[in-house]
């Protein structure tokens, strides 16, 4: 069912949350730690885990490309096993600033698989502001995620919207902003330092700042 009402679409990882938490780093070290007990050398791992990052959004879609891996066993080895609810807490800053913005429907789109999107909003006490989520679904042979078009057009669909100057994208990631924007999207990038970044519409440097780039969509409802 196609909704005409805006939807701001939020990115999960390293941006509902603060780079800072060190989730990215231990997410990197699974991922190299995963292909290490494959029988591929730590050097090479690395080099393999940044290789495939940049060149198919996720290292899991490299590994699931050029090698033999089961992506739910990966899921539960890497994702899955995460020590998130000793570093993740609630936000309530967050969960009012996203209360505040009921003049556009609010979705979680995402590259990580549902179950670890769904622990880190949940751990941030935001999991009732979101009317849905479009994830990397790993079940899924050949799965799109960002940045990807098509990966942009499913969430279109799923959220139940066509019109693409209805969709915000709020996301750490340049590649990311930078399709979004050439689709014809309002991004909004949450940039290691702001005043550098030319990606997007706007630039911010962590997610509570968003309505002061867009103060309109939280004007509008009051």
């Amino acid at each position: 069912m196609t909704i005409d009402k805006p939807v701001f679409f939020f990115d999960c990882d390293n941006c509902l949350y603060h780079k800072n938490t060190g989730i990215l780093q231990l997410m990197r070290q699974r991922i190299v730690e995963y292909m290490v007990n494959m029988g591929i050398s730590d050097k090479e791992a690395q080099e393999l885990r940044n290789r495939y990052f940049s060149d198919y959004g996720l290292a899991l879609r490299g590994l699931l490309k050029h090698h033999d891996v089961d992506p739910l066993e990966y899921d539960s080895k890497v994702d899955g096993g995460l020590p998130l609810e000793d570093i993740l807490k609630p936000d309530p800053v967050l969960k009012e600033m996203l209360a505040g913005l009921t003049s556009t429907r609010k979705w979680v789109f995402t590259n990580a698989y549902y179950p670890h999107a769904e622990r880190c909003i949940k751990l941030l006490g935001i999991d009732d502001q979101f009317e849905g989520m479009t994830f990397a679904d790993y079940r899924v042979p050949n799965f799109v995620c960002k940045p990807e078009a098509a990966a942009y057009k499913r969430a279109m669909e799923e959220a139940g919207v066509t019109d693409p100057s209805l969709c915000y994208l709020v996301d750490d990631s340049a590649a990311n902003v930078d399709v979004a924007k050439s689709l014809g999207w309002t991004a909004v990038h949450v940039a290691d330092n702001p005043e550098i970044s030319n990606h997007g519409d706007y630039q911010i440097g962590t997610i509570h700042d968003l309505p002061k780039v867009l103060p309109e969509l939280w004007k509008s409802s009051e």
